[in-house]
């Protein structure tokens, strides 16, 4: 296991995941993969934070010495309410608005990954409030009940919600039980990128 690991940060520049250790050592569950990694913990071999995916270190390793945070762009606004029309064109570039750092362990290297700010409450209640920042990886396709990003392609208006297809039709639902969903033709929805994580910043 612990050569996997040292195998997967010298492929990838960022640690493996549970997941990954369990199908890169054909093990039987993610508990197993979770009771080496304490036995590895407890003799030095690994430096291991439970609380974050993607949370181990080889001490010495290369992850040891790797940067800690990726820098990605701040691409504009996303509506958690009505659908409002797309930012111009100009701010939708590899620079970003701005950019902002981000720890590796959520990003990875950060490949097709950038921020949208909030504008709406229709996400409160999966603790997205207004002003908060998604982050976002760039897809075209969403798994049944996944939060996404999506354009109403002849509205030319974009919404995040989480996506509901059934049938010929798109259910965009809002996590706000004072909003009601919103539903449209299939064809007319484009996903655009998922939500990996909500980021805020505390006053």
């Amino acid at each position: 296991m612990l050569g996997f690991i040292e195998e997967f940060i010298d492929e990838h520049d960022y640690p493996p995941t549970v997941r990954d250790i369990q199908f890169g050592c054909d093990l039987s569950s993610t508990s197993v993969v979770k009771y080496n990694l304490d036995r590895l913990s407890e003799s030095g071999y690994l430096n291991r934070d439970s609380e974050v995916s993607r949370g181990l270190a080889i001490p010495g390793g290369r992850s040891a010495r790797g940067p800690e945070t990726v820098t990605v762009p701040l691409m504009g606004t996303i509506a958690a309410g009505l659908p409002f029309p797309l930012p111009q064109s100009d701010a939708w570039t590899d620079a970003g608005i701005e950019q902002i750092e981000l720890p590796q362990a959520i990003v990875g290297r950060g490949d097709g990954v950038y921020a949208l700010k909030v504008k709406g409450d229709s996400m409160i209640d999966a603790l997205i409030g207004d002003g908060d920042l998604v982050i976002m990886e760039s897809t075209k396709q969403v798994r049944n009940g996944q939060m996404a990003a999506v354009r109403l392609v002849r509205e030319d208006e974009t919404t995040l919600k989480y996506f509901f297809p059934e049938g010929d039709r798109v259910r965009l639902q809002p996590a706000n039980s004072r909003m009601e969903p919103i539903y449209a033709e299939a064809g007319n929805v484009e996903v655009m990128s998922r939500v990996l994580a909500v980021w805020r910043y505390m006053a």
